[in-house]
């Protein structure tokens, strides 16, 4: 820096006092001290967009403290891919550990806004770190617990297959890596003697079955051998094809093992063919994944569906916490988490149901168990409150019609206390099955939606939404899905029904003021929080259900109705990108934030406190809200609100 520049850069030095004195370390030194340091700081200002330290490539000449402004901080590794490390703002510094190691700039560094820094001779900073024991312990602590923990760790996980990773595992190996040898199979007519022998001699526990064409057309397991010979005295000399189970339930290779898991879990199947470029390559079992993963939510699975005792499974749900926090320490992506928040309790609610036809006999109509709100959108998160209702077939017969709605009506008022007591609140709003306006036969929810649809009031609208993210549950999934392709056809035909939809969309506004400071509460039981169910995440929520129902889109959960919507080209691939990430860090947070209070024994909510972010969580957490002015800026435009 020439001499010219320097006094150009010129600052008072009573201006860099007051502003050290009120930052860690420089506050910890003595007033000659920081007279000193003030004396030899200098100003620059960088636009926003300046890369100010190149990674590898940069002298780093001064310790740059952050006066006004922020900065973005990353890594680039050999193939290109760039891992965000951290964001600092107002009091933070940048350039502290190349200066002490002596090197190049281990990180690039670049402004997210117009920025002013104090600049620091390294000289200086050097002395200071030799003459100041509380000043070098500061910044000593500070690489061990931040940069060494996170930068080096990350990117080495991310360069490192992560063999010895334990859960790890489950999100990021392919499951075409746990198939091993050759692929066994067994012709359909061959007799069921040889297909024991050969898993015997194979130690195996599965065989895929054959037709004379050489393709695969079922599978036979140890289990069908014990269930379909053994105990039914069955002659093992008649053909496999006559026990085997046909299709084959299959997994793409590519797919990661937790992919595997919840199939496995959801299909109540313990054997998967792999497939790689058309091609069944192998099987993968539930066991590989166990040994895999060391422990497994497939233990608690079938404790579930083992369990003969609706009191039994009371217990039970109260561990699917326990799970949750494992994926959420192995960071599992939250949508992971959701899926098998979801897979769990929906098999609670099987056991559940099934155990109560088994108590009270058959019901006297075919009927569909509905799951709505988050619990439809399969979202989620520790202990959401119920959102259900029953649906079954109409019949013209007065004495069936009678006996069902007496069977439905009692049959949904104690499913809904046995829910209560599995630890699952009951639903503020009373949208549950116990409602008698809610457990109806087909022809009356069919009607409710042609109201809602065809005859919208904009009250009526908005306390609906909740059941257009509706999907069958339980029973006779037909019925539901029925009502799902009658929805779908006729909404997207309704232009005043979609622009209340639409209006709705636009009353939340990002909570962010016009400095991009957090909107939060301003007093009450939650001061200086914000609620980010509703304030953030709803606002995606409403944007993704608008979207799916004016173009069609059957799918119910967020993530899913937004990679439609761009597979469809409603959408570009840039906002589906931003969309999504904005929406899962989001998750994210909430996610730790409720496992936090219930550790602390406090009951989850959705209220947070910005200042216990660090910088980092706090600027991708606004910019996450900005996605939500782009989005309602593309609703303005498709829909005439005006």
């Amino acid at each position: 820096m020439t001499e010219k520049n320097k006094d150009v850069h010129s600052v008072s030095p009573q201006v860099v006092k007051e502003f050290f004195k009120n930052i860690i370390p420089f506050k910890e030194l003595d007033e000659d001290t920081i007279e000193r340091v003030a004396q030899n700081c200098i100003i620059d200002f960088f636009p926003k967009g300046t890369m100010i330290f190149k990674q590898d490539e940069t002298e780093v000449e001064y310790l740059y403290i952050i006066q006004k402004g922020g900065v973005k901080i990353y890594l680039k590794d050999e193939d290109g891919m760039v891992t965000l490390k951290d964001f600092r703002g107002e009091g933070s510094y940048i350039g502290a550990l190349p200066i002490i190691q002596g090197t190049r700039a281990n990180l690039n560094v670049e402004t997210v806004e117009d920025t002013f820094c104090f600049l620091l001779k390294k000289e200086i900073f050097l002395e200071l770190i030799e003459d100041n024991p509380k000043f070098s312990q500061f910044f000593l602590k500070s690489f061990s617990e931040k940069f060494l923990r996170t930068a080096y760790q990350e990117l080495r996980q991310h360069r490192v297959a992560p063999k010895t990773e334990g859960t790890f595992f489950m999100f990021s190996v392919p499951v075409e890596e746990l198939v091993k040898g050759e692929l066994k199979t067994i012709p359909e007519n061959e007799e069921i003697k040889v297909a024991a022998a050969r898993m015997a001699e194979y130690h195996i526990g599965s065989l895929l079955v054959t037709n004379e064409k050489g393709e695969i057309v079922g599978i036979v397991t140890d289990k069908d051998l014990r269930t379909k010979v053994v105990a039914e005295g069955r002659p093992v000399t008649e053909p496999v094809k006559n026990i085997m189970v046909s299709p084959v339930e299959k997994i793409a290779g590519h797919k990661v093992c937790f992919d595997a898991l919840l199939k496995m879990m959801s299909k109540q199947i313990h054997h998967l063919a792999v497939e790689k470029q058309g091609k069944i390559i192998g099987v993968v079992t539930s066991h590989d994944i166990m040994v895999l993963q060391g422990s497994s939510p497939l233990y608690l699975f079938r404790e579930i569906v083992s369990q003969r005792t609706i009191e039994g499974l009371y217990p039970l749900s109260k561990k699917v916490p326990l799970i949750v926090r494992t994926l959420i320490e192995e960071g599992a992506k939250p949508n992971n988490i959701t899926r098998m928040i979801t897979i769990l309790n929906d098999h609670i609610l099987d056991r559940l149901l099934t155990l109560m036809i088994d108590k009270h006999g058959a019901p006297p109509v075919p009927f569909c168990w509905l799951l709505m709100g988050s619990e439809g959108r399969r979202e989620q998160t520790f202990r959401t409150d119920q959102d259900n209702a029953l649906l079954y077939e109409d019949t013209e017969d007065e004495r069936l019609k009678k006996e069902a709605q007496e069977y439905f009506s009692a049959f949904g008022k104690e499913a809904i206390e046995h829910l209560v007591n599995c630890g699952y609140p009951r639903c503020p709003g009373d949208i549950m099955a116990s409602n008698p306006k809610w457990c109806q036969p087909y022809s009356n929810w069919q009607g409710y939606f042609d109201d809602w649809i065809l005859r919208p009031e904009p009250k009526q609208v908005l306390h609906a939404t909740i059941f257009f993210d509706f999907r069958p549950g339980y029973g006779k999934l037909d019925l539901g899905i029925k009502l799902r392709d009658h929805l779908t056809e006729i909404a997207k035909r309704q232009e005043i029904f979609l622009l209340h939809l639409a209006k709705n969309c636009l009353e939340t506004r990002p909570p962010l003021t016009f400095f991009r400071n957090f909107i939060v509460e301003k007093d009450g039981e939650h001061k200086n929080r914000l609620d980010i169910k509703k304030r953030g995440l709803m606002p995606f929520v409403d944007f993704a259900r608008l979207m799916a129902l004016k173009f069609g889109i059957k799918e119910t959960n967020t993530i899913e109705r937004l990679r439609l919507l761009y597979e469809a080209e409603h959408i570009s691939k840039e906002l589906y990108t931003e969309t999504t990430e904005a929406y899962e860090f989001q998750m994210q947070i909430r996610f730790v934030h409720q496992l936090q209070m219930m550790e602390e024994g406090k009951q989850p909510d959705n209220y947070i406190n910005p200042s216990d972010l660090t910088d980092l969580e706090k600027q991708t957490l606004k910019e996450a809200f900005q996605v939500i002015s782009k989005l309602q800026s593309i609703i303005k435009d498709i829909f005439p609100l005006m």
